[in-house]
């Protein structure tokens, strides 16, 4: 993830990135007086400063905290880095939603991501979804997205395991979306 914000960073983005499960600033725990609750009810996040902008020591918080979307203001972007994904998929309300997934070349792998993908377009919210991985697995799961899912849908699937930086790439991605929504609810076109 943090190539990813670095990414975001050098595109001129104010990034937060956000450590869910502690295996990004867990060493950084006791620098922080609140937990993550305590914080967003104060209005006061304790960031930690980062040559790519701010990493946040939250463990446990969901993207779908009504709080989080008032702090998530300051920033253009939000990068949440969570291991695993269980059955629940919490998304920010509101929020243009891009997800990575890293695919490995089981099928277990490949049906956990593509399930992710079938959640996401059942949300019905503004997504894109990144694969990354093993080459031919994330391919595979490409294809079927675009087999089985609205045409409108399966074009936010895109393969960033077959890019050479796929941290950029998908920095590029991000903003280009981003862009395209904002101009949309300006005009009046969601």
């Amino acid at each position: 993830m943090f190539q990813l914000a670095q990414a975001l960073h050098q595109r001129g983005e104010t990034v937060l990135l956000v450590d869910t499960g502690g295996r990004l600033f867990g060493h950084c725990s006791t620098r922080s007086l609140f937990d993550w609750k305590q914080q967003l009810e104060r209005g006061q996040l304790q960031t930690l400063p980062l040559a790519l902008g701010q990493g946040w020591h939250a463990p446990g918080v969901s993207a779908a905290e009504p709080a989080l979307r008032n702090a998530a203001q300051a920033y253009d972007l939000v990068v949440f880095d969570m291991e695993r994904l269980g059955n629940e998929l919490a998304l920010m309300p509101g929020a243009i939603q891009t997800v990575i997934v890293e695919v490995h070349a089981t099928e277990a792998s490949k049906l956990r991501a593509y399930r992710l993908i079938k959640t996401l377009a059942h949300s019905r919210t503004v997504f894109g979804v990144g694969l990354m991985g093993d080459p031919a697995a994330c391919e595979q799961v490409r294809v079927a997205g675009q087999h089985f899912l609205e045409p409108s849908l399966a074009q936010a699937i895109y393969n960033l395991a077959q890019e050479g930086d796929a941290f950029a790439a998908l920095a590029v991605r991000m903003c280009a979306e981003e862009a395209s929504l904002t101009t949309r609810c300006k005009t009046g076109q969601t």
